[in-house]
């Protein structure tokens, strides 16, 4: 038997956070109003293309991801609330669990099979809500986007729900990866036109190649968006520099396909 420490816990009333107490809703609403003050002031943060956002129904946002100011600056693209997987551990007092529940997030078992983390998400945007994957699975460096993972592409296939890209423009400089300093940058986010699966793809089986196809897609259109996010917080991407085009890749090497494995990340 696992001791106290290591059990799981699940605020009482859901399994992972499909329901909000009113505490929650009124916690998380109070939260984004923070961080649009905060990130409006000192970073002088603005938002382009945020008639992309579906009003309503479930879909994948997909930024690339630079910064842990990453996760808590996409909340300013659209005022639903965001789903986040987020390691387990930080499920293991009762107020964790309450406050990373309220803020959107939803424990998955570090170490555990692909294939657990993506039922999981599975379920979320079967219940209708919106899912946050960072693509490249953990923060990167540089004016390149890295290898995409499948898993966004298999989860949209799977459900029948449209990926939405994103670019983060200058988060990296606001505070880059392994730094403990937040620089007061102008930071820009660029939301893309949605990316459907492919037709008939939902519930059923679909081709690794047709995986394949929609993430290379996706990953060509977050480039793009992130040189425009770049241009538009006045750092713009320098190219000249690159010697290889970035890649898609499967899901295969990482527990949570789409999850940033840093502890400072909350979901």
């Amino acid at each position: 038997m696992a001791d106290d420490g290591d059990v799981i816990i699940h605020p009482e009333g859901h399994e992972f956070g499909e329901q909000m107490s009113l505490g929650q809703r009124i916690f998380y609403r109070f939260m984004r109003g923070v961080i649009i003050v905060v990130t409006r002031t000192y970073f002088r943060a603005r938002v382009r293309g945020a008639e992309n956002i579906p009003a309503s129904g479930a879909f994948i946002l997909s930024p690339i991801h630079r910064s842990n100011l990453d996760t808590p600056f996409i909340a300013l693209a659209t005022r639903r609330r965001l789903r986040y997987m987020g390691k387990e551990t930080l499920w293991k007092s009762r107020f964790g669990a309450w406050f990373f529940t309220a803020l959107g997030g939803f424990p998955v078992q570090r170490g555990s099979a692909d294939r657990e983390a993506m039922r999981i998400c599975q379920q979320v945007l079967q219940r209708g809500e919106p899912l946050v994957l960072f693509p490249e699975g953990t923060r990167q460096g540089g004016p390149d986007v890295q290898h995409f993972f499948d898993g966004a592409a298999f989860l949209a296939c799977r459900t029948g729900v449209p990926i939405v890209p994103v670019g983060l423009g200058g988060s990296e400089s606001a505070m880059r990866k392994g730094s403990k300093m937040v620089y007061p940058v102008r930071m820009t986010i660029v939301i893309g036109e949605p990316i459907m699966p492919p037709p008939g793809s939902e519930g059923g089986r679909t081709s690794r190649k047709a995986i394949k196809a929609m993430t290379t897609e996706l990953s060509d259109r977050v480039q793009v968006l992130f040189d425009e996010a770049q241009v538009l917080a006045g750092r713009p991407n320098d190219h000249s520099g690159s010697d290889s085009a970035p890649t898609a890749a499967g899901p295969g090497s990482s527990a949570a396909p789409g999850a940033d494995p840093d502890p400072t990340e909350p979901a």
